[in-house]
């Protein structure tokens, strides 16, 4: 059997690191948010839900994760690729599908190592959040 390469993967240390400047921009928009962040075969690698966050965020913010690992696209990308398309609206009901912004996908170079969902702000809050711990990774915090 011949090797093909290493396939870079999430960490703990990245993990742990998304939550954390998701918390601190949570804490700068006024929010409590709960924070999902999944591995590429969409198994949770790390979760946090703040003080005050509601509970019913955490089953969101799973959706939001796993839509966005499962894909491979931003969550908030799903309403305008099915709202003109009956055929595609169904999608919506699947389980553990969620069209709400917060779920972004985490790629490392080209590769999809995970996702990452938030959810307790508006759609934009919660986007901004979930940017903030990407960003984070690529170093541009």
């Amino acid at each position: 059997m011949a090797f093909v390469g290493q396939k870079p993967v999430l960490t703990q240390e990245m993990t742990m690191t998304m939550i954390e400047t998701c918390v601190h921009k949570a804490n700068e928009l006024g929010i409590a948010v709960n924070i999902m962040v999944m591995d590429d075969g969409g198994n949770p690698k790390g979760f946090l839900r703040m003080d005050k966050a509601s509970l019913i965020g955490q089953k969101i913010a799973h959706n939001k994760a796993y839509t966005a690992v499962g894909f491979g696209i931003p969550t908030s990308e799903w309403y305008s690729k099915i709202k003109d398309k009956p055929e595609l609206q169904g999608i919506a009901h699947i389980d553990n599908m969620i069209i709400l912004g917060g779920g972004l996908p985490i790629y490392h170079d080209s590769h999809l190592i995970g996702g990452i969902g938030v959810s307790g702000g508006t759609s934009e809050q919660d986007i901004i959040c979930a940017q903030a711990a990407l960003d984070a990774l690529a170093g541009r915090s």
